[in-house]
């Protein structure tokens, strides 16, 4: 894979992780500036973003360190 932004027309899969509907939000927002960055998915919890990450197969996740139930560093454990 060439390096994003290098005439690479793959992009970059990311999916976000947080219980918090506007910190996602924001972050999908500030994604959309960069045209080898998409969002493939969302998830409100640790148990979601496994199920997801099962689905969308996300390049990078960027995970929230502290949620209800299964926190950001269980989820990226299992």
């Amino acid at each position: 894979m060439s390096e994003p932004g290098c005439g690479s027309s793959e992009r970059i899969r990311v999916m976000t992780v947080d219980d918090h509907e506007i910190f996602r939000g924001g972050i999908a927002f500030a994604l959309d500036a960069y045209e080898d960055l998409e969002l493939v998915g969302g998830a409100h919890s640790g148990e979601e973003a496994l199920r997801l990450c099962e689905e969308v197969r996300p390049d990078v996740i960027l995970m929230d360190m502290r949620m209800p139930g299964l926190d950001g560093p269980s989820a990226t454990r299992a």
